[in-house]
């Protein structure tokens, strides 16, 4: 039995399909104070590059993870431990340590060894989902425009801790079907309820990013018997202004010279844009009929540079559970427009993010979205 007193760091797991990270390198030193959400290190995978936050407090009492080696999700990668715990007894932890393995008895190993995605029959056509936890509330992630359900890689594990969490890809996108035939809010807001009665999911919990968020709004709006709660992240549908240029650089972009700045303009911290993300979306808009679908949804939400459903005022008035995140350095969408829903909502603006905050400041939001959710019930 492992000593209690001591606790792992280990090499965390992002994302369905995550089996592996490289220590890039250390942001605390050996003997450091470790409070809770103190960024530890930094990780690369094949999709980002992401701060590990401390889930834990205590003293950084062994750093293992090496900068520049790969390890397997779960490996120990160093220690927390109190002062007053012995060398000896950190040394017998870490020999004890064992990484996780499938097909061990343990319940989360077995799901992850199953099915990572799933599709469902709608009518909008088939959609590609992922669904982590099992009790508890339901949660629905509804990504952005050009986005998939890989822009909730961490968040879905973390909120399916307390909840079913459920992350689809909106028609057009990802590996659903690249028909829209309705490329409107409404359009997709019925695409995500034909979904949820394919799933037999009655009511969730809506955590909706940028134009995700503008869907779930009007389907609070539509149908508010289907919704227990919003969670908006970078919301569109909160007020006119978007950055039109990064719209049509990512509609237009053909090449990975065209592409990877667009994307840039999503992070504060431009160097998260890695070469594999610019190449899964390359990918991505080389499929057939993606470019139609693009075309048609940015006619349709952002024609003439502007948001075209502003939903800020019928949402206040309407009163659902509302938790808007922004991120303050988002070039996106303005970070102003959180202050819409401010006499109504919990709203949050996070230094240091920009419009993928979800992303850049993971560990907060996954806890303000936890927090929001639990309260709503």
């Amino acid at each position: 039995m492992l000593n209690e007193r001591i606790k792992p760091i280990v090499m965390p797991k992002w994302g369905l399909s995550m089996s592996e990270g490289k220590v890039t390198g250390w942001l605390k030193r050996p003997g450091s104070t470790v409070s809770l959400g103190d960024e530890l290190l930094e990780v690369e995978t094949d999709k980002i590059t992401n701060v590990v936050e401390a889930g834990e407090t205590g003293i950084l009492r062994r750093v293992l993870g090496e900068p520049g080696t790969i390890y397997p999700v779960k490996a120990l990668i160093a220690v927390l431990a109190d002062p007053d715990v012995p060398d000896d007894e950190i040394d017998a932890f870490i020999g004890a340590y064992a990484v996780p393995a499938a097909g061990d008895g343990d319940g989360e190993a077995e799901a992850e060894a199953g099915p990572q995605y799933h599709t469902a029959e709608t009518a909008a056509g088939t959609l590609r989902y992922a669904k982590r936890g099992d009790g508890g509330p339901a949660v629905l992630l509804v990504h952005g425009f050009g986005g998939d359900l890989d822009n909730w890689l961490f968040t879905i594990d973390a909120l399916a801790e307390t909840a079913t969490v459920y992350a689809l890809d909106l028609p057009g996108h990802g590996q659903s079907t690249k028909q829209v035939a309705d490329p409107s809010l409404s359009g997709l807001s019925k695409a995500v309820l034909g979904f949820l009665d394919s799933v037999g999911v009655e009511r969730a919990h809506f955590v909706g990013h940028s134009m995700g968020g503008a869907v779930s709004m009007r389907t609070a709006l539509d149908s508010p018997g289907r919704v227990a709660s919003l969670s908006l992240i970078a919301s569109a549908g909160l007020g006119e202004e978007i950055d039109h240029g990064y719209i049509q650089g990512f509609v237009g972009a053909t090449s990975r010279r065209d592409l990877k700045p667009v994307l840039e303009t999503l992070f504060a911290d431009r160097g998260l844009v890695s070469r594999k993300l610019v190449d899964d979306l390359l990918k991505y808009k080389r499929l057939d009929g993606v470019d139609e679908a693009l075309r048609a949804l940015s006619a349709s939400l952002f024609a003439e540079g502007k948001q075209a459903g502003i939903l800020a005022g019928p949402i206040a008035d309407a009163k659902p559970p509302t938790l808007v995140v922004w991120g303050e350095e988002d070039r996106v969408i303005p970070a102003a427009h959180a202050r819409t829903l401010a006499g109504t909502a919990q709203v949050a603006v996070l230094p240091g993010a920009g419009h993928m905050v979800q992303m850049e400041a993971a560990g907060k939001v996954n806890a303000l979205l936890k927090e929001h959710i639990g309260k709503a019930g």
